[in-house]
């Protein structure tokens, strides 16, 4: 009897309309429409049949989206044609907003609980009023875009306790209203679970990515989260969603600086997933939101009034209500064996030692931490005591060092090629509290660890990144002999970063069959970089058939250079069409980067339309070399107006040299008046005062104007601001 009802509900009898339409002016049927949606037949039919129940939002989503009809409008009619008929249900990933208690969510709790009145019930733990700043606004922004029915991300930066968390909550309220959903993936872990699941986000959801170097930052599959946060921004049948993150400043600048030429990019897809999507939340409350704060407190707000006659004169507020310097003082007042473990722990986590720190290597670390008299005094139970001291919480519910429970792991059986991943650590875990982390990362920034750091480190610690880590830090601190324990140590426990560390080290040392073998292990285990070095063993040795095998294998797991590799092989052997295949290989593989080489190839051989059509592409994707390059033939071929966009668009690219080339080829036929234009363009980008380190941009300036006159004989040098710009940078040539 749906049909009956669906005469009750407007909204429903208008979507199933536009849908209807939408299928006439397409001019599909609705087989053709389910294998455009990607839906099963029957779905689409019981979508369009007055007989049937509402369909669901991912339905109605994947339909407008095919039939380019407007995906909010269609999601807004079906929420309130569910409404209407009762049949809104609680699918999806999450729950709804309303649902959630912050500090489920990792919002800190300030000040102290008071439990519930039955003796079973949680504790009640109240948060302070909030006041607005100036990132919330940024926030607020993004909530209002995602209501209309956008697709957003924001990512918070800021320092530990600065209120990041908070601001994400408050500003989803609105959304709880409008029935949206929000997911915090974190079962089994934080990256396994937004892997697997964010296929799934349906719309009008909230993905929760707190502290989110987790999910981003995992060595593992970082780059493929990366890739599917975007895959659902950019998916309009998956809209309206919203993705909120927060991140410490040192982690937004490693996965956002670029990389030194010829080394590899661990962030490519999380750099371009960051690219202006990141606010940054402040240290301090600023005049504005300390008033702010003040009149909530005389409010009645007793948090807030409480943090404020401890923070007035510094502003650091959120620090003071999630018990920074509570931290603080039970750390500077520990006794002298509860001190020695958490600057244990400091050490290791500065040094890139996982967040769980198994107690029984802090335990043996933290000897060397303390002095001979304080070392004599230690009782058989000094250890114990001291957890149990610095596991006692502080104003905010937060801990120096608490106790953790680490999460059974739930894997997929090893492959036969692979190896079984390292165990997990057993005995009790650690956590150090974030604030005395980030207070251990400055204050302990110059200072190496003992030696009993180092050998419990290698007794106790079996996870292969922390052993990897602690190698780089041994040999940055010049423990040369502890490095090349944990090097090996690493390896032996399935480390691919190791096994070619050592690989590589074989290798120099003129061992090649264990550089191979090495290798081949580290290949094994899913180094694609590794692959590509044996293939371009195989290639050196004579063995073609190998080196292409083990080629192709690296560039269908991630890393085409390998192709790329075997071309700049072939090309110096001699070998052109070989080199031109692996490149077109590699290309078709998704390495960009090989689309200048292969028109090099192209233009050397004469065919000047296939490398210009190679160029093109490569341009498509901002390489600069290849914009300057048909920049220049544009310039020659007399196309100015292509010459001068392409330039434009080398300058938006970080690259001026390409309009200083212009300005010179200007200047040298006599047009002063286009060479001034590009010049001045270039000065507008930033330029530097020298092109490719030859000839100083002041001395073009000179020559368009060498008597330092105006061509009409007035003796204000046109180019006198331009100069003035430049001569900050440069010192011009001598013009007498």
């Amino acid at each position: 009897m749906h049909d009956e009802r669906n005469s009750h509900n407007p909204a429903l009898t208008e979507l199933r309309g536009r849908l209807a339409d939408g299928l006439a002016q397409a001019r599909l049927n609705q087989t053709q429409l389910a294998g455009r949606a990607q839906l099963g037949r029957t779905t689409v039919s019981e979508a369009l049949s007055t007989k049937k129940p509402v369909p669901s939002a991912q339905t109605v989503a994947a339909l407008a989206c095919a039939l380019k009809l407007p995906v909010p409008e269609l999601l807004e009619l079906q929420r309130t044609a569910a409404e209407k008929s009762g049949t809104v249900t609680s699918g999806g990933l999450g729950r709804l907003i309303g649902e959630w208690e912050p500090h489920d969510l990792e919002v800190h709790p300030a000040g102290p609980g008071r439990d519930a009145s039955h003796s079973d019930a949680s504790v009640v733990r109240a948060l302070p009023g909030y006041v607005l700043r100036e990132h919330d606004q940024v926030l607020a922004d993004a909530v209002q875009a995602a209501a209309a029915g956008r697709r957003r991300i924001v990512v918070l930066v800021g320092t530990s306790s600065t209120g990041k968390t908070r601001a994400c909550w408050e500003a989803v309220q609105p959304l709880a209203d409008q029935g949206w959903r929000l997911w915090h993936p974190f079962d089994p872990t934080r990256a396994q679970a937004a892997l697997e699941d964010l296929c799934r986000v349906a719309p009008r959801t909230v993905v929760w990515l707190n502290e989110a170097q987790h999910y981003l930052g995992d060595r593992t599959v970082g780059e493929e989260i990366a890739s599917a946060v975007h895959r659902l921004l950019v998916s309009p049948e998956r809209g309206p969603v919203l993705v909120l993150g927060t991140l410490w400043p040192e982690y937004a600048h490693q996965y956002t600086a670029l990389p030194t030429p010829g080394a590899e990019d661990p962030h490519s897809r999380v750099r371009e997933l960051l690219s202006g999507r990141t606010l940054t939340v402040p240290d301090t409350f600023d005049v504005q939101a300390l008033a702010a704060a003040a009149v909530l407190a005389e409010a009645g707000d007793r948090l807030l009034g409480d943090a404020l006659t401890r923070t007035r004169d510094g502003g650091r507020v959120t620090q003071d209500l999630a018990g920074a310097p509570e931290l603080l003082r039970r750390y500077e007042q520990a006794s002298p064996a509860a001190k020695a473990l958490l600057e244990a722990a400091m050490d290791a986590r500065r040094l890139g030692v996982g967040l769980h720190l198994p107690q029984a290597f802090l335990t043996d670390a933290a000897t060397d931490y303390l002095t001979d008299t304080d070392y004599d005094q230690l009782t058989d139970d000094w250890a114990e005591q001291a957890f149990v001291e610095l596991a006692q919480p502080v104003h905010g519910k937060q801990a120096p060092l608490r106790s953790a429970t680490l999460r059974a792991p739930r894997r997929p059986p090893p492959t036969p090629a692979s190896e079984a991943p390292a165990s997990p650590p057993t005995g009790p875990q650690s956590r150090l509290a974030d604030y005395l982390e980030q207070h251990g990362r400055t204050a302990r920034r110059w200072l190496c660890p003992p030696a009993s750091f180092w050998h419990a480190a290698h007794t106790h610690l079996t996870q292969p990144d922390d052993l990897g880590f602690l190698t780089r830090a041994a040999e940055e601190r010049h423990r040369l002999q502890w490095a090349h324990y944990f090097r090996h140590l690493a390896a032996s426990r399935g480390s691919t970063d190791a096994l070619y560390e050592l690989a590589q080290r074989r290798e120099r040392a003129g061992d090649r069959d264990g550089a191979r073998l090495l290798l081949r292990q580290a290949a094994d285990l899913g180094s694609t970089i590794a692959l590509r070095d044996l293939a371009a063993m195989r290639e050196k040795a004579g063995d073609r058939e190998g080196a292409e095998a083990l080629a192709y294998q690296a560039a269908d797991h991630g890393t085409p250079r390998a192709l790329y590799d075997l071309a700049v092989i072939r090309e110096e052997a001699g070998d052109r069409e070989g080199a031109e295949l692996f490149l077109r290989q590699a290309a078709e593989r998704g390495n960009t980067d090989v689309l200048s080489s292969l028109a090099n190839l192209l233009a050397e051989d004469g065919n000047w339309e296939g490398a210009e059509t190679l160029y093109r592409q490569a341009a498509d994707h901002g390489d600069t070399d290849a914009l300057d390059y048909l920049a220049v033939r544009r310039e020659e071929a007399g196309d100015r107006e292509d010459a001068e966009a392409l330039a434009y668009q080398a300058a938006d690219h970080g690259s001026t040299d390409t309009l200083y080339k212009l300005a010179q080829r200007r200047e040298e036929t006599g047009d002063r008046d286009g060479a001034e234009l590009l010049l001045r363009q270039a000065v507008d980008y930033g330029i530097t005062a020298t092109a490719f380190g030859q000839v100083a941009m002041p001395e073009v300036l000179f020559r368009l104007w060498p008597n330092g006159l105006d061509p009409d004989g007035t003796p204000t040098p046109p180019w006198q601001p331009l100069a003035s710009t430049l001569l900050n940078r440069h010192v011009p040539p001598d013009t007498s």
